[in-house]
């Protein structure tokens, strides 16, 4: 037949509790800086990807070398494979290593390659040829940088559009869910009062 006032107010609590939570589940999810924060962490873990595939990752070089060293100290002979196993415990670590980086390798070399370009005077055909790559870089440099920039503005624009959308939505879903709690509320004390004034 009818609820109790304590079941219509028990309702009524539940109701208000759920779209308070999609609300601000709602506002979490548009929320500019929600949004900026789940991009760089997307990016963050891609460069993380590239990285670890282009410099190799570390492996446990200490622990194999000390587990190694640990089993056998008993015997003369076992000291001898003590030696032996961390020897080749350190060579395959070591190539293990080398493998995953062959950038930082390159770099190296690239690095020391400046160090001993810079020790040696440049002559005047390297002088003026270096003065025509600079000219030529700013040449064909500048609209590059233009461009960009460009782009950058709109990506800016398009964000803000985006996030004012979304908090005018925001704005008018809590609005919504306020005047529904409202009425619900109204209309629960309403049946109330006529049930009790009968």
């Amino acid at each position: 037949m009818g609820q109790s006032t304590e079941e219509l107010n028990t309702e009524i609590a539940q109701t208000r509790q759920s779209m308070t939570a999609n609300v601000d589940a709602l506002q979490d999810r548009v929320s500019p800086a929600a949004i900026v924060e789940r991009r760089k962490e997307a990016a963050r873990g891609r460069v993380r990807g590239v990285r670890d595939k282009v410099m190799g990752t570390v492996h446990g070089i200490g622990s194999s070398a000390s587990g190694t060293g640990s089993s056998s100290v008993g015997s003369p002979l076992g000291a001898v494979d003590s030696v032996k196993g961390t020897a080749q415990g350190a060579v395959s670590g070591t190539q293990d290593r080398v493998a995953g980086t062959p950038l930082a390798a390159g770099l190296v070399a690239f690095g020391a390659g400046m160090i001993v370009s810079a020790l040696i005077p440049a002559s005047e055909k390297e002088a003026v040829a270096a003065g025509h790559v600079v000219d030529a870089a700013k040449e064909h440099g500048q609209p590059v940088v233009d461009q960009a920039r460009s782009m950058a503005q709109d990506v800016v624009e398009n964000v803000k559009e985006t996030a004012t959308g979304a908090v005018a939505e925001v704005k008018d879903t809590a609005a919504d869910s306020a005047a529904k709690v409202k009425s619900e509320s109204q209309s629960g004390v309403d049946e109330v009062r006529s049930q009790t004034q009968s």
